[in-house]
C-alpha cells in the first residue's frame, strides 16, 4: 500500500513499529490517501523526517469506542430548558425597567438566538471535517446555571474520531467554527439591538444604584451593530435585550474560542500557522490576557489543561501551512479583537 503511493528506499522493523524510508512528488496530497487507506484498518501512520530524509511510522492503534448516542441528545435538551429558564427570568427583568414582550416568548426568541450560534459554530467544524473526510462525534452541549449563574450554557464541543492528517486540514476545521457562529452572533445582535429599548441616561444611573445593574462590556462588532439600526444616541441608554445579550455570549465565546491557546480553535490555528514552539508561547500570552480582562477561571482552566496536554499534533507535520492559510492567521486575531469585551468604545458617544 505504501509503495502505490511513494517510492520505498529501505525499512527498518520493530515488535510495534514499520519504519519505511520513502520519497516521491506530492507528499501531501499522497500522504493524506494513504492515511485515510490505512485508517479504515486501524492502522496508523505519521510522516517525518530526518536529515533531509522521509520516513512513514507505521503502527496499529485503537480506533476510539462510540459513545452512547443518547449522551448528546440529553445534553441538549438540558442545554435548552437552562437556556430557557435564564431567558425568562431576564425578560421579566428587562419588563420590569421597560414594557416589553410576553417573557416567554422572548425566553424562546433567547434560546433560538444563543442555541442558533452555538448550534451553527459547532455546524461549520462539522462541514470543514466533512469536507476534509474528518469523522467527528455529534456536538455535546453543555448546561450552565442559568439566573444566579449568570451563565445558562458553557458551550459545546465536539470529539474528534478521526486522524488531523496534515497542518491545512488542522486550521481548517479549527477557523470553521468561530466564523460560522460569528456570522450569526452579528445577525443576532443587529435584532437584539434593534429591539432593545433606549432610557434616559439619568434614569440609567438611578435604576443602576437601585437595582445594582452590571455594564457589561460591549465589543466594537456589538458597537456597530447598536450603531447600523441607531441606537447609539447620545445622553440615552441602552436597555440589553435578552436576545442582544446572547449575541453579547456569542462575541464572548468567539473572543474566546479564537485565542491562540491550548486547544481552543484559536489555538489549533496556532498550532497549525506557527508550529509547536510557538503554540506554546502564545498559549501562555493567552493565558496573560484572559488575566488581565478579569476571564480568571477560563486563564487557569486552560492553563492547568494546557500543562497536561499541550501539543495537537498532525500526522503530517513536516508539510508547511498553505500560504493563504498562514495570512488568514493574521484576520482571525483581527476577529479575536473585534469580538473581545473591551472596557470602552471606540465608536463617538
Amino acid at each position: 500500500m505504501v509503495s502505490s503511493h511513494f517510492r520505498v528506499i529501505g525499512f527498518n522493523q520493530s515488535p510495534v513499529v514499520l519504519q519505511v524510508e520513502i520519497s516521491g512528488d506530492n507528499v501531501t496530497e499522497q500522504f493524506r490517501q494513504l492515511v485515510q487507506k490505512l485508517e479504515t484498518k486501524n492502522i496508523l501512520v505519521r510522516l517525518e523526517s530526518d536529515s533531509g530524509r522521509m520516513f512513514l511510522l507505521i503502527s496499529r492503534f485503537e480506533p476510539p469506542k462510540s459513545r452512547r448516542s443518547w449522551i448528546p441528545r440529553a445534553l441538549f435538551a438540558a442545554t435548552i430548558v437552562t437556556v430557557m429558564i435564564d431567558g425568562y427570568y431576564r425578560a421579566v427583568g428587562m419588563n420590569s425597567i421597560v414594557k416589553g414582550d410576553d417573557p416567554f416568548y422572548v425566553a424562546v426568541l433567547y434560546t433560538a438566538s444563543l442555541i442558533g450560534i452555538l448550534g451553527i459554530h459547532e455546524l461549520g467544524h462539522m462541514i470543514a471535517s466533512k469536507i476534509h473526510k474528518l469523522r467527528i462525534s455529534w456536538p455535546y452541549f453543555i448546561p450552565g446555571i442559568p439566573v444566579l449563574g449568570f451563565v445558562p450554557t458553557f458551550g459545546a464541543l465536539i470529539m474528534s474520531r478521526g486522524l488531523i492528517v496534515n497542518r491545512n486540514i488542522l486550521f481548517d476545521v479549527g477557523i470553521s467554527g468561530p466564523i460560522a457562529g460569528l456570522i450569526i452572533a452579528i445577525i443576532v445582535s443587529t435584532y437584539g439591538a434593534s429591539v432593545s429599548p433606549l432610557i434616559p441616561t439619568s434614569q440609567a444611573q438611578e435604576l443602576a444604584e437601585k437595582l445594582g445593574l452590571v455594564d457589561l462590556h460591549s465589543s466594537v462588532i456589538m458597537d456597530a451593530t447598536i450603531a447600523l439600526v441607531g441606537k447609539h444616541v447620545p445622553h440615552q441608554e441602552l436597555v440589553m435585550s435578552p436576545v442582544l445579550l446572547a449575541a453579547w455570549f456569542g462575541f464572548l465565546i468567539t473572543f474566546l474560542n479564537l485565542l491562540p491557546a491550548w486547544q481552543l480553535d484559536g489555538g489549533h490555528i496556532a498550532r497549525a500557522t506557527f508550529g509547536i514552539k510557538w503554540h506554546r508561547i502564545l498559549t501562555y500570552v493567552s493565558i496573560g490576557i484572559l488575566a488581565a480582562t478579569g476571564y480568571y477561571i477560563m486563564a487557569l482552566f486552560v492553563l492547568i489543561f494546557s500543562m497536561r496536554s499541550m501539543d495537537v499534533r498532525p500526522l503530517d507535520d513536516i508539510s508547511p501551512l498553505s500560504k493563504k492559510r498562514k495570512k488568514m492567521f493574521i484576520i482571525v486575531m483581527i476577529l479575536a479583537f473585534l469580538c473581545a469585551p473591551l472596557p470602552f468604545s471606540i465608536l463617538p458617544q
